[in-house]
């Protein structure tokens, strides 16, 4: 509730460097500023990945692209 409508990506954001929403649903794929928290069960359901590895993704992802989570 106290965070911002809008936030830049980047080294303050919680969502790392970039976030791809999923849908209408509370799911991102989303960047980490901090990597060790990558595979763990630290958010609810959002895929974590590397900024640098997010940042790629996003520039090939077009909206409404389909996801596929193995």
């Amino acid at each position: 509730p106290d965070l911002p409508v809008f936030m830049e990506g980047g080294p303050d954001n919680p969502l790392g460097a970039r976030a791809l929403y999923l849908g209408s649903s509370i799911y991102r794929i989303h960047g980490t500023n901090e990597p060790k928290s990558i595979g763990k069960a630290a958010s609810s359901g959002c895929i974590r990945m590397l900024n640098q590895d997010v940042t790629e993704l996003y520039k090939f992802v077009k909206l409404g692209a389909a996801v596929t989570v193995l």
